[in-house]
């Protein structure tokens, strides 16, 4: 089972903001587990923090900005997509401005530092959000659209249409996340010079020049405005009648921005909460359609806040029926447990299939038939009875008791011919032969019930 991870220490990167052209330090410490990832103002009064999700986002249109009443911070995108793509899930990120300095328009600064100062593994798991089925948005005006489909780890693809002659359809994939830092990380923003002008007048990219921007000049204008913006951005002038790249230095990719929007898609995953398996394709991506799939992410996990496992009957199982009744005293009609598909060293999960001739149906009940409550409880008990005795050298001279069940809630009926997963977790280690443990019954993905355990472990006679 994989573990969280956080910082090993701190560090820091400054620079000037694109959109405010401020002299800007950013620092990103270590945090504890289950944190998430949070961004604190400290040039603020009070110094407000902000917790990095979806549903904090107040504006997308140049950027993913973060706002909590009159708080605002901006370009968190490139520092997002390293924590998320180098597996860092806890951290606080402290900023001395409204925005996240721009540096050179990529990633692989932050990607750099993380990699210098090192990560350090936590005690709780990693919570993973496993995609079981199509989730799909998309932005009928724009013609944007993000779909997920399942898979057993991560990878994304995208592919961009810019409506120009000059660039115009790319497409970039990563099919590895621990790629990211080689083949995404680099990828720098980039610009249109006919976008540029309506910037300017908005009061925003201040801080932007050919260090920390690729800037396109694809579709010919006067010599004369294109001298104009070539002044305000305090760059060279250049001939109007040569279309191309405007740059300091080469392109890295020939599809280097599409490879950026890529990066961009990965910053804003980062608020969804929890990392991902599936592989994503996204056509034609921005700030507000990654946003608008961030949201709709956090909504699905809302609704399967606990995933069930995954089960497939063909695979050979951990434990069969024989080794079950060798470490545990129940016999028909009380082994309640068919087999083990998962034992780990604080997880166990175990299969019951529930036929139509179990005993218990005669009186409960004969016309509707369901399965005991008191019943479903014990088969998770003895799964974790299961899992006790697996952390022992000799299990089979020892048995678990149950001292006490707490927290038991039931959330749907279990009828003939639903097949049962029970997934059960130690909450702490064995101590003084005592456990405590959680429990969850899985029909399909729905939790149908749930119970918090503590157990004795007693040698037998």
């Amino acid at each position: 089972m994989s573990k969280q991870k956080t910082l090993k220490g701190s560090f820091s990167l400054c620079g000037k903001g694109l959109h405010t052209g401020l002299s800007l330090t950013v620092t990103f410490n270590p945090a504890p587990e289950n944190t998430g990832y949070k961004i604190q103002r400290i040039d603020l009064d009070g110094m407000p923090t902000i917790q990095a999700i979806a549903e904090n986002v107040v504006d997308t249109q140049r950027g993913t900005v973060l706002g909590k009443g009159d708080v605002r911070v901006s370009t968190i995108e490139h520092g997002m997509s390293a924590l998320y793509a180098m597996g860092i899930d806890n951290c606080l990120i402290q900023v001395n401005g409204p925005e996240f300095p721009i540096l050179d328009g990529s990633a692989s600064m932050y990607v750099q530092k993380i990699k210098e100062i090192g990560c350090e593994e936590q005690n709780a798991p990693k919570d993973w959000y496993v995609i079981r089925h199509k989730i799909e948005v998309k932005d009928e005006e724009t013609g944007s659209c993000i779909t997920i489909l399942p898979d057993e780890e991560f990878s994304l693809t995208a592919m961009c249409s810019f409506n120009s002659k000059f660039i115009n359809s790319q497409f970039a994939t990563l099919d590895c996340v621990e790629k990211f830092a080689e083949e995404i990380a680099p990828a720098r923003t980039f610009v249109f010079v006919r976008d540029i002008e309506p910037l300017l007048k908005a009061n925003l990219i201040k801080g932007g020049d050919l260090d920390n921007a690729i800037v396109i000049y694809e579709k010919q204008t006067t010599q004369e405005r294109l001298d104009t913006l070539a002044d305000m951005l305090k760059v060279e002038r250049r001939d109007a009648n040569e279309l191309g790249y405007i740059q300091h230095k080469p392109l890295v990719w020939e599809n280097e921005c599409t490879r950026h929007k890529l990066l961009d898609i990965i910053g804003d995953m980062a608020l969804i909460g929890k990392p991902i398996k599936g592989r994503i394709i996204a056509t034609r991506p921005g700030h507000t359609i990654n946003n608008k799939f961030a949201r709709q992410m956090r909504r699905e996990i809302r609704k399967h806040e606990i995933q069930a496992p995954i089960y497939d009957p063909n695979e050979q199982p951990v434990m069969d029926n024989c080794r079950i009744r060798e470490l545990l005293p129940h016999r028909y009609p009380m082994q309640l447990v068919d087999k083990v598909i998962s034992l780990g060293a604080t997880s166990i999960v175990g299969v019951k299939n529930v036929t139509a001739n179990e005993p218990f149906f005669t009186g409960h009940f004969p016309q509707e038939p369901v399965m005991p409550g008191v019943l479903q409880i014990e088969a998770m008990a003895q799964c974790g009875g299961l899992l006790v005795l697996n952390t022992l050298e000799e299990p089979e001279r020892w048995s678990t008791y149950f001292m006490k069940i707490d927290d038991v809630k039931f959330r749907q009926k279990v009828v003939p011919g639903d097949t049962l997963l029970f997934k059960v977790e130690l909450l702490a280690p064995l101590r003084h032969g005592i456990s405590s443990m959680k429990g969850y019954v899985f029909v399909g993905d729905h939790v149908v019930s749930e119970a918090t355990f503590t157990a004795q472990i007693v040698k037998n006679k």
